[in-house]
């Protein structure tokens, strides 16, 4: 994409597939989907899985960032550029000291939104904050934008670099939160051309959160 005669990619960072609980999403119907809206990377971030991540790396290795939504014994963190699972569960501190053994690039999503439990309160967050790179400070599953205002006013006045995320769990959500970057390649020009990504920003409707209800409810169905 060209951005005031500048190219740049398309950058989608927080996405769910049928690795998730609460994704019906496959491989191939979201990389299709990619193509349809010219989204030119994108972060497979499945809830403590990053098989499917590495399954749609394998199948677009230019695309395809291998994330990780961890669990933490606290609230979620995310991982990008992982070589290794991190086991969910953990306390944090430990859970960013095993992400930084493999180099990756650490963000905390939707650290503001009351409405996700367990999720990390505001002390939580000022703990950890320096021992991160990034914040969310956009997502489009919240359903009020008060969080992401919350995520950003914080990022800014704890020198974090920011992200926004779509938090897709369904085809019709992807596209909804990127950011345009410059050309990266690995955890480090990553990082740089996080600096001065732009935003592209625009809500979900609080109707999605029933696609990931009928997707648990499908698999747990399914195990029966």
């Amino acid at each position: 994409m060209t951005e005031n005669g500048e190219k740049r990619l398309r950058v989608e960072l927080h996405v769910h597939t049928i690795g998730s609980h609460d994704s019906l999403m496959k491989p191939q119907k979201i990389l299709d989907r990619c193509d349809r809206l010219g989204i030119d990377r994108i972060a497979v971030t499945d809830h403590d899985v990053i098989s499917v991540a590495l399954e749609m790396k394998a199948l677009a290795p230019h695309r395809v960032i291998v994330g990780e939504e961890i669990q933490t014994s606290q609230g979620e963190i995310i991982g990008y550029f992982l070589t290794e699972l991190i086991p969910g569960g953990l306390d944090p501190m430990e859970t960013i000291q095993r992400l930084r053994a493999q180099g990756a690039v650490i963000n905390i999503p939707h650290p503001f939104d009351a409405l996700r439990t367990p999720n990390f309160t505001r002390a939580q967050i000022e703990e950890i904050a320096p021992h991160v790179d990034a914040l969310e400070t956009f997502n489009a599953r919240c359903i009020t934008n008060v969080p992401n205002e919350k995520a950003k006013t914080f990022a800014q006045a704890n020198g974090l670099l920011e992200t926004v995320g779509s938090d897709a769990h369904s085809l019709l959500e992807l596209g909804k939160a990127n950011l345009l970057m410059q050309d990266f390649w690995d955890p480090e020009t990553f990082l740089t051309a996080l600096k001065d990504a732009k935003q592209i920003t625009k809500k979900s409707s609080p109707l999605v959160h029933f696609s990931s209800r009928f997707a648990k409810f499908y698999k747990k169905l399914d195990q029966r």
